[in-house]
Formats: C-alpha cells, structure tokens, sequence
C-alpha cells in the first residue's frame, strides 16, 4: 500500500473529483467480491436482478437482508468515483481493496444522481438506492484515518465521496471502458 495521505492533500484533489461529468461517465474498474477480504479484478461481467454481479459475493448473503434473510437489493452494486479512489489510494493497483464493485468518472453527488435515477451501463440498468455508504475500520487500515474523515465527513458526505449503492433494475452485461448514462 501507498502511504496514507494527510487531510490536507486529500482536500487539495477535492476540486478534480467535483470536475468529474454529470452524465456518460466512464467505467474505470469492475471489481468482483468472491469472499470476504477477496477481490477479483475482471474487464467484463455479468450482472442481474438474482445474483448482482457474477460471483459477488452479495448473492451469497450481505451486511444487509431483507426480512425473509435474503441479501438487500438496495446494496446489491457499490459504486465509487474512479477520481476519489484514484487520490485516497495513488495507485491503480490499490483501488480494489476499497471493496467497491464499480469504479466509474462519474459526479456520484445527491444532486446529481438522487435515490431512484436509473442509469445504463453496458446492456444493463442500474437505480440508485438512498442506503448511505460509508468508510468503516477496514477503510481506516487500508487508506488511513484522514482518507475516512475526507469520505464520511463534511464535503465528503455532502458529495458521496465513498461512493453510492444501486440495484440492478435490468440484467446485462458491463465492461470496462463503459459509458454510464443517466436515463430520462
């Protein structure tokens, strides 16, 4: 791992994160979840209403079930600006430990994409969900202290620094390099 930033220069990249667009963002990186603490990088997947995306491990149960003890729908994708992780984390190769699925140049801010905006996504469609996503003890070990206060706190929840959850509305495909387009 990279060294964790102090707040300071966290907030300097705050501008560039804003900057990110409105509308046809891009994705930057799909991250599978095989199992707790794993992570699996992949350029292509599959992704439904039943399982989220292929081999995540949400299928196989979450933080987050349903009254009947299935895994929540609202907090089937996570999803989190490729700007944000690409600051906090310095290199490429330290953003899948965020535990992230979707790494997307997109403005992920309430005003922007509320609760019920649908987006599309390869051949799928994705809703966001109001469930709140926060950094947690894991974030703090693998980012530090000042990149969870950055994400959770102030600015960062304001604009949903540590990202937003969604529900798959329609099964599809994604890839990497897919443009994320709002729907009207």
């Amino acid at each position: 791992m990279a060294r964790h930033l102090p707040r300071a220069e966290l907030l300097a990249g705050l501008p560039e994160i804003l900057a990110s667009p409105k509308d046809g963002g891009r994705v930057d990186g799909i991250v599978v979840r095989p199992a707790s603490e794993q992570r699996q990088e992949v350029e292509s997947i599959g992704i439904s209403l039943a399982r989220g995306l292929e081999g995540d491990h949400w299928a196989k149960g979450c933080w987050m079930s349903t009254e009947d003890g299935q895994p929540h729908p609202d907090v089937q994708i996570c999803i989190m600006s490729s700007r944000c992780i690409a600051l906090i984390a310095q290199d490429r190769d330290n953003w899948a430990p965020a535990g992230d699925n979707l790494f997307v140049d997109m403005d992920l801010t309430p005003s922007n994409l509320p609760p019920g905006t649908q987006l599309s996504v390869g051949t799928a469609v994705i809703e966001i969900t109001d469930t709140p996503h926060k950094g947690c003890a894991k974030f703090i070990q693998r980012y530090g202290r000042d990149a969870c206060v950055f994400v959770n706190m102030d600015d960062g929840d304001k604009y949903k620094l540590r990202g937003i959850y969604a529900r798959v509305v329609k099964d599809g495909q994604l890839s990497l390099g897919d443009t994320m387009k709002k729907l009207a």
